[in-house]
């Protein structure tokens, strides 16, 4: 059974999603936990967070320009 491929659309609202989903964790964690000493880990989560964030407006972006540009053919 093939899957159907991942459109633009679809990458990018698994990043969008994903990226939320890390930086909600990443700020819980440590109230939930109570240690300190998840502190790198927390960083971690962050610090992917913003990466997939990023990787999301660039999805972004490239949805926007193929707009512009097929508005101008």
């Amino acid at each position: 059974m093939l899957l159907p491929p991942l459109t633009l659309q679809d990458l990018s609202i698994l990043l969008a999603v994903s990226a939320i989903l890390l930086l909600v964790t990443a700020e819980l964690v440590p109230y939930v936990s109570g240690e300190k000493t998840l502190i790198s880990e927390v960083k971690k989560l962050r610090n992917l967070a913003i990466v997939l964030g990023v990787l999301f407006l660039v999805t972004v972006a490239i949805t926007i320009l193929n707009i512009i540009l097929n508005l101008q053919l």
